[in-house]
């Protein structure tokens, strides 16, 4: 039944599941990361504009990390525009559901 007690249940798992895919495509993109040289960092329940801080020896990296899908064209507009050091990539990793790697766009 819709509205039902059970239907609350199954949207708050969803939910859970949603937010532990996300956090596990962030690791996953801070591994990968970390594997091209760079120290990184994720911002705690994602609050920020930006999942993944990754600083190298000459560079730095903020990280959008995403589940199946690109961000809308307002949330990638605020990524763009975002003010960063001229040595810094702004990248967006997009992960598909069973995918080893992303989908990486310099933005």
């Amino acid at each position: 039944m819709a509205g039902s007690r059970a239907d609350a249940h199954c949207g708050e798992a969803g939910v859970k599941n949603a937010k532990r895919k996300g956090n596990r495509n962030e690791r996953r993109s801070m591994r990968l990361l970390e594997l091209a040289g760079y120290r990184c960092t994720h911002s705690a329940a994602s609050l920020g504009e930006w999942d993944v801080i990754g600083i190298g020896k000459t560079d730095f990296v903020l990280c959008q990390v995403k589940s199946n899908r690109p961000p809308g064209t307002l949330e990638r507009r605020i990524l763009e525009e975002f003010p960063a050091p001229a040595n810094t990539k702004k990248l967006l990793h997009i992960w598909h559901d069973r995918a080893r790697e992303p989908v990486v766009v310099e933005l």
